[in-house]
């Protein structure tokens, strides 16, 4: 869903439709997340399985009208207001009925060390932000990033992230992150904690 607002503020819930293209763009962006496919390592797992936790994750965003993309749906953020957090119930659920019973010790570790570590100060949160896999290394992300943090900054907040992916922590460094720390428990890949300043 394309947003025209100035700022990150909330607006009317994401219908059905935009919210499975969203779902679709995001599904293929972490295909080859090394977290992501730890917990479904196979393709039918993942393809089944991830969008439901996705939804889980973030989906207060869909409901709040928190989510933005470039114009052809390449692109895809999703953002939690300030004050405004995952649905653990919803998480929990997810994972336990769709990843394996001897990856929950080290998935579940990971989760409360990222719950630990996520700031208690007012920010925007980021759960989830990707560019579909055949649009990669082109821009359009890095388009998309600017244009959300140019909101973000026009309310004077902070945003954090957590990032799965290694590779993608050089990305959001440019866009001015900083790593704040991590978690790595067991046979799970690490995750890295990420926070922006307020501008």
């Amino acid at each position: 869903m394309t947003s025209s607002s100035a700022t990150l503020s909330k607006s009317a819930p994401m219908p059905r439709e935009a919210i499975e293209q969203t779902v679709g763009t995001l599904t293929s962006a972490f295909i080859g997340d090394p977290v992501i496919r730890w917990m479904y390592p196979q393709a039918a797992a993942y393809l089944a399985s991830f969008p439901r936790f996705l939804e889980a994750f973030g989906g207060r965003a869909f409901a709040a009208g928190t989510v933005y993309s470039d114009p052809q749906n390449r692109a895809a953020a999703m953002w939690l207001a300030p004050g405004t957090a995952p649905d653990d119930e919803a998480i929990e659920t997810c994972l336990l009925e769709t990843v394996a019973q001897s990856q929950h010790a080290d998935m579940f570790a990971v989760f409360a060390d990222m719950e630990r570590a996520h700031p208690e100060f007012p920010h925007w949160y980021l759960p989830w932000f990707g560019t579909d896999a055949n649009w990669q290394s082109k821009g359009i992300g890095a388009e998309l990033m600017r244009r959300c943090l140019a909101m973000v900054d026009a309310e004077r907040l902070p945003a954090y992230l957590e990032t799965p992916n290694p590779r993608n922590i050089s990305f959001y460094e440019r866009h001015g992150f900083r790593v704040t720390g991590s978690s790595q428990h067991g046979k799970c890949p690490p995750v890295t904690f990420m926070l922006r300043e307020a501008r």
